[in-house]
């Protein structure tokens, strides 16, 4: 074997190394995963949907108001 045997010989190393750490990290999700719960339907119904603009809820953004709206100012 010369110089271009041993090149081939690290990237099969290496390729077989990758190959080694993908199924680790596969089963090891697969595992993860099994460990959970099954998602109950009764409680999916329960969860309040996500607010369509956040940050405008909190007043942070433009966006629509509940209290004082774009215009009005308080009144003394």
């Amino acid at each position: 074997m010369g110089v271009g045997g041993t090149a081939i010989q690290r990237i099969r190393y290496g390729l077989t190394g990758l190959a080694f750490v993908f199924i680790m990290v596969l089963i090891g999700t697969a595992i993860d995963r099994s460990a959970e719960p099954p998602a109950n339907n009764a409680a999916a119904a329960n969860v309040v949907e996500a607010p369509s603009d956040p940050l405008g809820e909190l007043g942070v953004a433009p966006g629509p108001g509940t209290e004082n709206e774009a215009g009005t100012a308080p009144r003394r």
